[in-house]
């Protein structure tokens, strides 16, 4: 009787063992299967905000293109004569005494290096615009989530 007792003892500490071992390595696979599932949520979240700056970045350059279309079909129908720039200009006094000519009624016209400065300008000031609104976007859609 003294082995039977020491024998169902020792399977009784065998299979106390192995709940034991089994139990530890559900756990650990539990844990892994927990840190699994959290980084594919983080890739997907680094996918969609990828996605989403891809989208913003293409909607942002396109609107940049085309103000730079605009700005340029601008320039060209000015050079062409189908369009005129407007001056906000005052000409100084001239003398009584002086004789009218016919110089002084031409109207006021730009240079021709202020005019390419003038649309240098405009794209330059399209373009700060454009990086501004597209930062605040960013900023909002992707910082502050």
């Amino acid at each position: 009787m003294n082995w039977k007792a020491a024998a169902f003892g020792l399977l009784l500490v065998a299979a106390l063992g192995l709940g034991k071992t089994t139990l530890s390595y559900r756990a650990q696979y539990a844990a892994a299967a927990e840190q699994a599932a959290e980084r594919q949520a983080t890739i997907d979240d680094m996918q969609q905000r990828r996605q989403a700056v891809a989208a913003l970045d293409a909607k942002l350059t396109g609107e940049l293109t085309n103000a730079q279309a605009t700005i340029t079909q601008l320039q060209r129908d000015i050079s062409a004569g189908r369009r005129r720039l407007q001056l906000a200009v005052t000409c100084p006094q001239q003398p009584a005494a002086s004789a009218a000519s016919l110089a002084n009624a031409t109207s006021a016209r730009l240079t021709d290096a202020a005019e390419r400065d003038y649309f240098t300008l405009r794209y330059r000031i399209e373009v700060a615009g454009k990086q501004i609104a597209g930062l605040q976007q960013y900023i909002r859609e992707q910082c502050l989530k």
